[in-house]
């Protein structure tokens, strides 16, 4: 894996790209904003009767139905907007978006940095999914990429296990299990205000993040 940090302009567009076009394209047809980890980075589920999709794969947002598929080099949120068939601009009525929209503002990607967050979304969507088969084998929940957080996380008895390519608060890629103070252990795996972290720095692969993700679990109070 990568392990050159993402640079924070390449991090802030692929957000908004993620709150402003994705979702919001997917909200328009579906009333839903969840979106999935997809081959170069992420996409809707598919949501119309031609399985169309919108999805950005590395530098490129990708509009795929029965019919084809269409793809740009992403310029700005305008012109991919366009090419989703939707108006930029998160649903308000459902999250307070993190970044701005400017549709006409230039959207400035390296190609390096938007490889490296979509393989640590990759990784992360990878473990939750291994992890969540070992908490419910019968019905285990589904990863989702949240575009006002642009983590992939699940939640499960209140807790949630997830993967961020960093944020406000940890500027690097990292691991997290949140879950309210009263159902932590009083030892010092609980490194973070929300509950605890892990840097990309300790995570080799897929099963590394689960080892951290069965940590939390094994460290919640009985």
């Amino acid at each position: 894996m990568d392990r050159t940090s993402p640079n924070p302009t390449t991090l802030e567009s692929l957000h908004a790209l993620a709150e402003h076009v994705v979702a919001a394209a997917l909200y328009a047809e579906t009333g839903r904003i969840g979106l999935r980890v997809g081959p170069g980075g992420f996409s809707t589920p598919p949501f119309a009767d031609d399985r169309r999709t919108v999805g950005v794969d590395h530098v490129d947002l990708v509009v795929a139905s029965a019919e084809g598929t269409r793809r740009a080099h992403l310029s700005t949120l305008g012109a991919a907007a366009q090419l989703a068939g939707v108006a930029p601009g998160a649903p308000a009525s459902v999250y307070t978006p993190a970044t701005v929209c400017d549709p006409d503002a230039p959207l400035d990607i390296d190609p390096v940095s938007a490889r490296a967050v979509a393989q640590w979304h990759a990784l992360g969507d990878d473990a939750l999914r291994r992890w969540a088969a070992v908490l419910d084998p019968a019905a285990p929940a589904h990863s989702t990429l949240w575009p006002e957080h642009f983590d992939v996380a699940i939640e499960v008895d209140g807790v949630t296990y997830g993967a961020s390519p960093g944020d406000d608060d940890i500027a690097e890629p990292y691991l997290y299990v949140g879950t309210p103070a009263d159902r932590r252990s009083s030892d010092r795996f609980w490194n973070a205000p929300f509950g605890a972290a892990c840097s990309w720095e300790a995570i080799s692969d897929a099963p590394d993040a689960l080892r951290f993700f069965q940590s939390g679990h094994w460290h919640l109070k009985e």
